[in-house]
């Protein structure tokens, strides 16, 4: 492959950019296993995708926003490198898809050039932090959370202790009570909440842990009603290094941080927490809020050409659905919905030209798969309708029951095993064609996954899908598991949905008929979709559309996917969602090696906490090393620590402590002083050198 060089100015996205491609010369090589480099790769953005030979690569897009520059930097980017489409996601991020493996470190360097990151987008790590798209602007919340946001984003991006962990992170925040951001559902999340303190007005969060969807979703715990701002940073961290430590190996399937709060329970997990804060750099930390104070608000200038407006009509309904009142006065917010997130770069491009004037310069990418646009004058509606009908993206209905959301499915995902993204389309069209009253309301979210991983977040739809399969006289044809009644209920509280009834994919239209003409039937004046849904109970649900599993009315097209040509096969590949990393014996040691050269590097630079946190990852990887030259498997960090005092320690293999846990979990018993770092780390390299002597032995045997 062709060497490149960057020019970027921060040393340390340098090293990161230069060591992938490092690391990619070598995979190709022969010299790094497959799964290693996986494990590499994700963390560094790039992720495997459904056809061979090619990358989806995830830009990480804090808390969502984007400036004019870095869009059209993305776009751009998605031109030469990619297809020119870029992928709004769940998670505020973009992805671009179709990407040469070898062009990644050049893509990424220069995406840097205008401060866009792909570090830790993807694999066991805290992955991008996501936020109300509304903060800073939302009339109801108590303060703006970006700079938090913002500043877990930058405190632990790099860190040691959430580079390798378990599984991935995921942390929110939201704006208000209202919970726009979903906490309820996330590993971490947050909500602003304001308490006078001695007559002293005192910012802090409600804080939850433990939020999950996936194939058993779990709905977070509240662990603070009220978390000081300082002391938020400072908890993070020894969350994020009770999971590391204690959460599960080896079954990427009970890795999350719920299935650890399941296993230990909430008094043991909050008693590790109060146990690690000890180890951790800072009992409080400061976030700068002035940083985000001042706005680069539009310049207003406009051509003095006549406003087109195709259809008035159609503008009345779009601005009553999609803009909204901001906190400031005499601005408003203007939503663009993006159908199932894919938007070209030619049309950011042409949205960039147009709209510099008359938005501000911070775009957000929401939850929803869609984009926002902010600080708009009352004045500018028209103009900015009359470009988006250009570009066909005035749908009405933001937030409706039109507005759904998918993951990409079959089109690129290795695990997806029916077409989500045209069912979303046709579903779409079912609600603005037949039920055009569902556009102006916001109790209705349909979400659509193409597995029963919940990308599209299906877990918490008022009406989920996710993708399935079914055999009907010996063949397969492509189907739905429905499900009924999630959602959020505010101050971090939410509902998950339940498993109705599968059926067939081409019924989807008959079932979202069904549903709708049975809650218009029958629901009460004035209530809402999901407290009908919880009145009426999963049964009633089941009996309802239970005539559309009827097998016997099944035509031929049934059997073939939406927005497909030939008949339906399941063809699932390995998914990448955990980023597993394989436990050979000499992998490990090489990894022990290489977190003993980052901690002496660490401590050199004065960084004692990072340096101290390395040397104990070498002290756990050749531990584990040593175990599975016994053929002793382990699941979590936790019990390497203690299995090694009872396979060496209690055995005389190794006599140099009389606790091999006591002497590594010296780490959460010290401050992380320069003093213990420089004598963690001699104890490190003590026992490294004992690990390779011995693995040498054995070889040499």
């Amino acid at each position: 492959m062709q060497s490149f060089r960057t020019e970027l100015e921060n040393p340390l996205v340098e090293k990161d950019i230069i060591e992938l491609e490092r690391k990619i010369r070598e995979f190709r090589e022969g010299k790094i296993p497959e799964e290693k480099f996986r494990s590499l790769r994700l963390a560094r953005g790039v992720y495997g995708q459904r056809q061979q030979g090619v990358q989806m690569v995830r830009i990480k897009l804090p808390y969502g926003k984007m400036t004019f520059a870095q869009w059209k930097r993305i776009a751009d980017v998605s031109d030469e490198f990619s297809n020119g489409n870029l992928h709004l996601t769940t998670r505020q991020d973009i992805q671009i898809h179709f990407v040469s493996l070898e062009r990644t470190p050049e893509l990424w360097s220069l995406l840097e050039e205008d401060d866009i990151t792909i570090r830790e987008a993807c694999g066991n790590t805290v992955r991008n932090v996501t936020a109300s798209d509304i903060a800073g602007i939302d009339i109801d919340e108590p303060f703006d959370v970006t700079p938090y946001a913002h500043a877990v984003f930058e405190y632990f991006l790099r860190k040691p202790f959430c580079q390798e962990m378990g599984r991935k992170f995921k942390i929110a925040f939201s704006s208000s009570e209202k919970d726009t951001a979903l906490v309820f559902m996330h590993d971490l999340g947050a909500i602003p909440r304001i308490r006078e303190i001695n007559g002293k007005k005192i910012r802090g969060f409600k804080v939850v842990v433990g939020g999950g969807l996936g194939a058993q979703p779990h709905l977070a715990i509240t662990t603070h009603e009220f978390l000081e701002e300082g002391l938020l940073l400072p908890y993070l961290e020894a969350v994020l290094r009770v999971f590391d430590r204690y959460g599960e190996r080896n079954s990427r399937h009970k890795a999350r941080i719920k299935f650890l709060l399941q296993q230990i329970g909430i008094e043991k997990f909050n008693e590790l927490v109060r146990e690690e804060q000890k180890a951790v750099a800072e009992e409080s930390v400061e976030v700068d809020t002035s940083r985000f104070e001042s706005v680069e608000l539009p310049y207003g200038i406009l051509s003095e050409e006549k406003i087109q407006i195709k259809n008035q009509l159609n503008f009345e309904i779009w601005r009553k659905t999609n803009v909204k009142k901001q906190k400031q006065d005499g601005f408003q917010i203007v939503y663009v919905r993006i159908p199932n997130g894919n938007i070209s770069s030619d049309a950011s491009r042409r949205l960039i030209e147009k709209l510099q004037p008359v938005v501000a310069n911070d775009i957000r990418v929401t939850i929803s798969q869609n984009l926002q646009f902010r600080y708009v004058k009352e004045e500018h509606l028209e103009y900015v309708y009359s470009v988006l009908e250009s570009e066909n993206l005035t749908a009405a209905g933001i937030d409706s029951a039109a507005d759904i959301v998918s993951c990409p499915g079959t089109d690129t995902c290795n695990l997806g095993i029916s077409n989500s993204t045209e069912l979303a389309l046709v579903l779409s069209r079912v609600i603005e064609d037949e039920y055009p009253e569902f556009l102006h309301r916001d109790d209705i979210a349909i979400r659509i996954s193409g597995c029963m991983n919940s990308c599209g977040q299906h877990g918490i739809g008022t009406i989920g899908f996710h993708g399935s399969s079914m055999k009907v006289n010996g063949k397969v044809l492509p189907a739905v598991q429905v499900l009924i009644g999630g959602g959020k209920l505010g101050g971090g509280d939410g509902r998950i949905s339940n498993k109705v009834i599968k059926l067939p994919s081409k019924r989807g239209p008959e079932i979202v008929r069904y549903l709708l003409n049975d809650f218009l039937a029958n629901k009460k004046e004035g209530q809402n979709y999901l407290d009908y849904t919880f009145e009426k109970g999963e049964r009633y649900f089941y009996d309802l559309l239970k005539p559309l599993a009827d097998a016997s009315t099944l035509a031929s097209e049934d059997f073939i996917d939406w927005g497909h040509e030939e008949k339906f096969a399941t063809a699932i590949g390995v998914g990448e969602c955990a980023g597993v990393m394989i436990d050979l014996v000499a992998t490990l040691i090489l990894e022990a090696d290489e977190k003993l050269e980052l901690a002496e590097e660490s401590i050199a630079n004065g960084s004692y906490s990072n340096g101290i946190y390395q040397a104990y990852a070498s002290f756990v990887n050749a531990a584990k090393a040593l175990l599975l030259n016994h053929s002793v498997h382990c699941n979590t960090q936790a019990g390497i620590l203690k299995d090694f005092d009872t396979h060496f320690i209690e055995k005389a293999l190794y006599s140099d402590v009389a606790s091999f846990r006591e002497m590594v979990l010296q780490i959460n018993q010290n401050e992380p002083s320069e003093k213990f770092a420089i004598a963690y780390l001699q104890q490190a390299k003590v026992f490294n050198a004992y690990a390779h002597a011995f693995r040498e032995q054995l070889v040499n045997n």
